[in-house]
């Protein structure tokens, strides 16, 4: 009987400090060097740092509901009332989020980029994949709301993480932009974890998710039940556009898929085909502006008053 408590709390002990070693990773995740994400962008051309600072812009201060300053560059080369705001990923920082501000600024956008809580220069202890940040995101769109009137007409570009925040504000909190693009986003926080634990780890995602959301709820005050883009697709009334790449492994293309057949109304959806996970602009540029002035003329600019 002793031998068999024992290897029970062997066991059990096991599993906890797996659980634990988890919600790290979860709440904790490496981040990308600053430094290394600058040097990346400028050396593909997508960050081009005299054309960046000639554009009249000016940094933002917004306080988060929780606490912290979330860090913004408010952009504004043309006089309009039209804006987009940009989300970036996991371990990436508004840096990264340049080269799609420059695509919007092309198109007669003004553009707000800014850090996620815990990345860049943004506040904030955790990452939480959507669930904190999404709030985060309503406060950014109130405050560009509060600062340019009511006449605003606001688009959200989210990539990875950031699309996932982005389709849970507008589910989950409010339907508050006039459209928005979804680029590789998980459809499902459980779904996407359950699919890492068994091609990273090699694990039975249905012994470690359940102590690993216990100890998440203890930790961090929320579920990964309630980070599901997919559970609230259909509140979302706006056009969205989605985006994936057909070789992604990280956060698989069927996950878009997924959420564009439940997304009800005005939708569109384009899988690339070259590059992983957060490529499909960098690797299919052409394609991707074609897909993005095809569901701007389709959706966007015919809903303007003439």
């Amino acid at each position: 009987m002793r031998k068999a408590f024992r290897a029970l709390f062997v066991l059990l002990f096991f599993w906890l400090s797996l659980a634990l070693y988890f919600t790290n990773r979860v709440m904790y995740m490496k981040k990308k060097d600053e430094e290394l994400i600058l040097k990346r962008e400028k050396d593909a051309g997508r960050y081009k740092p005299d054309e960046f600072e000639s554009l009249p812009k000016r940094d933002v201060d917004i306080p988060s509901p929780f606490g912290y300053m979330i860090k913004a560059v408010l952009v504004e080369p043309h006089e309009t009332n039209r804006y987009i705001i940009i989300s970036h990923g996991v371990t990436e920082t508004k840096i990264n989020s340049i080269k799609y501000a420059n695509l919007f600024i092309e198109r007669g956008f003004n553009t707000l980029i800014y850090d996620h809580r815990r990345h860049g220069e943004s506040g904030g202890k955790t990452t939480s994949f959507g669930h904190y940040e999404k709030f985060d995101l309503k406060t950014v769109v109130d405050w560009l709301k509060k600062e340019k009137g009511s006449e605003l007409e606001l688009g959200i570009h989210g990539e990875s993480m950031g699309a996932a925040t982005m389709l849970l504000y507008a589910g989950l909190l409010e339907d508050g932009a006039d459209f928005y693009i979804a680029d590789c986003p998980f459809s499902d926080f459980k779904e996407q974890l359950a699919y890492l634990i068994k091609k990273d780890f090699k694990l039975i995602p249905g012994l470690l998710l359940p102590i690993g959301d216990v100890l998440l709820r203890l930790r961090d005050k929320y579920s990964i039940r309630n980070v599901s883009p997919i559970s609230v697709i259909e509140n979302i009334k706006h056009p969205v556009l989605f985006i994936h790449s057909r070789k992604d492994d990280f956060i698989l293309p069927s996950m878009s898929k997924d959420l564009f057949e439940q997304k009800k109304g005005p939708k569109m959806l384009y899988i690339a085909e070259n590059g992983r996970h957060a490529q499909s602009f960098n690797e299919n540029r052409a394609d991707y502006e074609r897909v993005i002035d095809e569901f701007l003329q389709k959706y966007v600019d015919r809903a303007l008053p003439s």
